[in-house]
């Protein structure tokens, strides 16, 4: 009875992070990066929203489109999934990824770029490049296409706009990040301020995987791998969303107030009690808010009719 009353208790939050720590737990100093990687993707497998799902390669980078049902032809989201340039894929942000194309309306481009530590900075910015190139060579305007990513996704989408940008590319027409990871450096405020609220990230974790993706040579204050410190003028508009109980809160805040000095449009929204993508998890009631809010944007800015866009 006393172990029923406990999960009766226990919020849904409290799920998400029992569900991420049976992952880590059963992680130890001799689990190779591969089968971290297949136990993520197994954790996190499965799509709960009908959608047509079709493999492609996307100027060389193996993808997938997630396409929702009566999703125009000439829009697309191009998303790049979090999990510290280390782990995750585009199977295991399938079900996100979904829920965010059949609540905006829109056909999504996942892409699987390229893991460190196999493949270091800047193997995953090349490949979101080229990922965004392939949309534009298929005829797809620059202000039909919008970014989304997650943790280091959000990264990836920042990095690739400031990359796109310097090269004389189209911006997009919008980005939306949530719990985007902006500081490689680690040196916001909430990483101690929130230690103790946050069930998983630790800075010292936060570190390491740094150091995973850079290697030993690279500056973790790289513009292009810490877009927090890239001069930002330029970029199109963005929405970041933020958990309060995450470490990596300032990455969000810091960025938003950075982009903001440099005349870009920024929405930013923090929400108590989530932690670090708390959009994953479906069961969250903030969770499906976020995505609803995340949807409303995306269609705004791709000018997407509320008619084309799932109710």
């Amino acid at each position: 009875m006393r172990e029923a009353a406990d999960d009766i208790a226990m919020t849904p939050v409290d799920h998400a992070i029992e569900r991420l720590r049976s992952v880590y737990r059963n992680w130890t100093r001799d689990t190779t990066v591969q089968q971290m990687r297949s136990d993520w993707d197994a954790a996190f497998a499965g799509c709960s929203v009908p959608v047509l799902c079709r493999q492609v390669s996307a100027g060389g980078v193996d993808g997938e489109w997630i396409v929702p049902a009566d999703a125009p032809h000439d829009k697309a989201i191009l998303y790049f999934h979090g999990g510290g340039f280390r782990i995750g894929s585009v199977a295991s942000h399938r079900d996100l990824i979904a829920r965010i194309a059949e609540a905006s309306g829109c056909r999504v481009l996942a892409i699987n770029y390229r893991l460190a530590p196999e493949h270091r900075f800047p193997a995953a910015l090349d490949d979101a490049l080229a990922a965004y190139r392939y949309l534009l060579d298929q005829g797809l305007g620059a202000a039909d296409i919008a970014f989304a990513g997650d943790s280091a996704g959000g990264n990836l989408a920042l990095g690739a706009m400031l990359a796109a940008r310097d090269l004389g590319l189209p911006q997009p027409a919008a980005a939306a990040l949530m719990s985007p990871w902006t500081d490689l450096a680690a040196t916001g405020a909430s990483y101690e301020s929130r230690a103790e609220a946050d069930p998983i990230h630790q800075r010292a974790m936060i570190l390491a995987l740094a150091r995973n993706y850079l290697g030993a040579d690279c500056d973790p204050r790289h513009p292009l791998a810490s877009p927090l410190y890239a001069d930002l003028a330029g970029l199109p508009p963005l929405l970041i969303q933020a958990g309060d109980r995450e470490t990596v809160r300032d990455d969000s805040a810091e960025l938003a107030a950075k982009a903001r000095g440099a005349g870009v449009d920024v929405e930013l929204t923090v929400w108590d009690g989530m932690i670090h993508v708390f959009q994953l998890f479906p069961d969250i009631p903030e969770a499906r808010a976020a995505i609803a809010g995340l949807a409303e944007f995306l269609r705004r800015h791709l000018h997407i009719t509320p008619a084309k866009a799932s109710q």
